[in-house]
């Protein structure tokens, strides 16, 4: 599968064993193409086993993981790689990201290490995560044909507009991390006022609203089968334009994930 689904299963802090398999083999039963994961997020064996229960051939499904800060040096880059894919139990990675440009990041270095593990058929292509316009342009000086995706929180209290401009310029896609701004959109008057006129959650109102831009792909964390269910059925809803314009003035800048090493 080469292009990234627009609705994925995001796995953040999903470490419970039983559960982390089960959302996954969940989601994927019930229609999910795109399962997103990560190395510091401690659950790849986990995500593995849900992917190996669920009722879909691997070339049917889209698995994204992350190099995390510490292993971005190159030697590392392929290890770390190679015991993703071991605990995963899959052959490739379609997507795998620099999840952060912190620690041992180097542009050239790491993005060749990256190449590298797409010609030896671990990836099929890299991805960017958390860099800013200025850093996302660097690396696509260095790596242009291989990076597809760039994943940052995105949600209407932080709507990227400089971003994502600069992600369709470039041709590659926003992956909206935290879509649900960490379940601050359920306190949202805007959304509330628009779920209830669709009859939807809020939930699907912030969905919809990333889905229906042009370039941008949402992966909501979700464990129980309700809410795995629910985000699915934001594939269905269309928000009008006084709906989006709504949301769209919404004037408030709210960061849910802002660690020390971020970039901004």
């Amino acid at each position: 599968m080469s292009e990234i689904p627009e609705l994925g299963l995001g796995t953040w802090q999903n470490t419970d064993r039983e559960e982390c398999v089960n959302s996954v083999k969940t989601a994927l039963n019930i229609g999910y193409r795109h399962i997103d994961t990560a190395q510091v997020y401690g659950n790849e064996e986990e995500v593995g086993e849900g992917l190996e229960k669920a009722e879909v051939d691997r070339e049917d499904y889209f698995l994204a993981s992350k190099v995390w800060i510490d292993q971005l040096d190159p030697e590392n880059v392929k290890a770390s790689t190679e015991k993703s894919l071991e605990k995963l139990g899959v052959d490739f990675i379609d997507l795998m990201y620099i999840h952060w440009p912190a620690g041992d990041y180097s542009p050239q270095e790491t993005l060749k290490a990256f190449k590298e593990l797409i010609h030896s058929r671990d990836i099929r292509s890299i991805g960017v995560s958390n860099f800013t316009p200025e850093q996302l342009e660097k690396a696509m000086e260095i790596a242009p044909r291989h990076i597809i995706s760039n994943q940052v929180e995105m949600h209407p209290l932080l709507q990227q507009e400089e971003l994502l401009e600069k992600c369709r310029e470039h041709g590659i896609t926003l992956v909206a991390y935290s879509p649900l701004a960490r379940g601050e959109v359920f306190n949202v008057p805007e959304l509330k006022d628009i779920a209830e006129k669709h009859g939807v959650s809020e939930a699907q109102i912030s969905l919809a609203w990333l889905m229906q831009k042009e370039g941008v792909v949402a992966i909501p964390k979700a464990s129980s089968e309700k809410h795995i269910r629910d985000n699915y059925q934001s594939l269905e809803l269309e928000l009008d334009q006084e709906d989006i314009e709504k949301i769209e003035s919404i004037d408030r800048e709210e960061r849910m994930v802002d660690p020390e090493f971020a970039p901004w």
